[in-house]
């Protein structure tokens, strides 16, 4: 990208950003409001990815752009830092990381190196840290489903860990089993549901780690298959002369099975 273009982006987020002349809704924002837009645009992008859509990549990568840019001029209105000291701590720290690129030029180093490498600088640096823990509160940072990954990936350095995934499988049975206990009362205990629903998901997260399998990608093309079929099965409906929304669930059932086997 020219400089002439990136600056000249940054001018036009700042006149969003300008007290007299902006844009309401963009003035309105604060680093908590605009949160939900950086992720929702990461996922977007990530959509766009796995589906090799090139043009909408390029329409992504733009819109968490911006978001990188909102909140780096709402920091400088503040401030506490500028766009410009973003990048020269992003520069410092791919210097630091890449040592056999920056400082002692090793042209045989191998990717898996490399990242091994990089993790053991990375440990380096917290080790400076307050918290002399093994899991830090950094890893709650992350959606639900990477913490749990991430927290079973840090226990696991140090042993406490299932032997594998058949033990994993065993775990998650039981949790469900604990689950179906909470449901059968007459009564059912809201807080106690959701805590065994998390122990649910927290085991099944650690079943796909055992697996070599990400669980956040299983759950998008999940998602992406049910969309796919529900589409299938409104099309098999209207071309039957029916209107879904006429169909009782035993009707549809029939419709849903028959777009399973399509």
């Amino acid at each position: 990208m020219e400089n002439k273009e990136f600056n000249s982006l940054k001018e036009v987020v700042k006149k969003l950003r300008d007290p007299k002349e902006g844009c309401p809704w963009d003035l309105k924002q604060t680093h908590i409001t605009l949160l939900p837009y950086l992720i929702e645009e990461s996922f977007e992008f990530i959509n766009a990815t796995e589906n090799e859509d090139t043009v909408h990549m390029k329409e992504e990568l733009g819109d968490i752009l911006l978001q990188v840019l909102l909140h780096a001029t709402i920091s400088e209105e503040e401030g506490s830092f500028k766009f410009e000291d973003i990048c020269k701590t992003l520069k410092d720290k791919l210097i630091k990381r890449h040592p056999h690129v920056f400082k002692e030029k090793d042209s045989t180093i191998t990717a898996e190196q490399v990242s091994i490498n990089w993790k053991k600088i990375k440990e380096q640096e917290k080790k400076d840290s307050k918290e002399k823990t093994l899991i830090s509160d950094d890893v709650l940072k992350y959606p639900s489903m990477l913490s749990a990954f991430k927290i079973g990936k840090l226990t696991e350095k140090v042993g406490f860990d299932w032997e594998d995934y058949n033990q994993v499988s065993w775990k998650v049975e039981e949790e469900w089993q604990e689950l179906k206990e909470e449901l059968a009362p007459a009564s059912i205990s809201q807080e106690r549901v959701k805590e065994e629903i998390g122990d649910l998901l927290f085991s099944t997260v650690q079943l796909a780690r055992h697996l070599e399998i990400d669980p956040e990608k299983c759950l998008r093309d999940s998602n992406t298959k049910f969309i796919k079929r529900f589409r299938l099965m409104e099309s098999l409906i209207k071309d039957s002369g029916y209107k879904i929304e006429e169909l009782n669930q035993k009707e549809m059932d029939l419709f849903w099975d028959k777009a399973k086997k399509q």
